[in-house]
């Protein structure tokens, strides 16, 4: 620190900053072209690392050995998936891995309506929960089916 502030001194403040910013800006430049391409962050990608983070946690407060060395290996593995997930240059496979997690916990989310494929052309129907048997119309090929709400 002592070192920094004698530098400080003799070179002049305003030299230090304008070179602290010079190098800031080229480790940004530097990092969005490497980052240029690739998928980055979504939301499995938080839910990845955060259970990695609790299988960590886990991993030092059991104390039963086997347990301990599974817990350890599940939180890298998981770790090593996230970091995977975001430097993908495959975009268009990540965005589907994502968007099937997020559509999976909205139906998890959505009590008042069922979710059922088309038989015909699997398009996903959402027809309301509690009508007992109903015959369904699927929008997009007209094909009828019964299901139980």
């Amino acid at each position: 620190m002592r070192i920094i502030l004698r530098l400080a001194k003799v070179i002049g403040m305003n030299q230090i900053s304008s070179w602290f910013r010079r190098f800031t800006a080229k480790l940004s430049m530097g990092l969005r072209s490497f980052m240029s391409g690739r998928y980055g962050t979504d939301r499995l990608n938080m839910v990845i690392l955060c259970a990695g983070l609790f299988c960590s946690l886990l991993s030092v407060w059991v104390k039963v050995v086997p347990l301990n060395l599974i817990f350890w290996a599940l939180s890298y593995g998981l770790m090593i998936w996230a970091i995977f997930r975001t430097l993908s240059r495959n975009t268009y496979k990540r965005y589907q891995e994502n968007r099937k997690f997020l559509q999976f916990f909205t139906r998890l989310k959505d009590r008042q309506n069922r979710y059922f494929n088309c038989p015909k052309c699997r398009q996903l129907v959402r027809v309301p929960r509690g009508k007992g048997k109903i015959a369904i119309t699927c929008p997009r090929c007209g094909e009828k089916f019964i299901r139980k709400t």
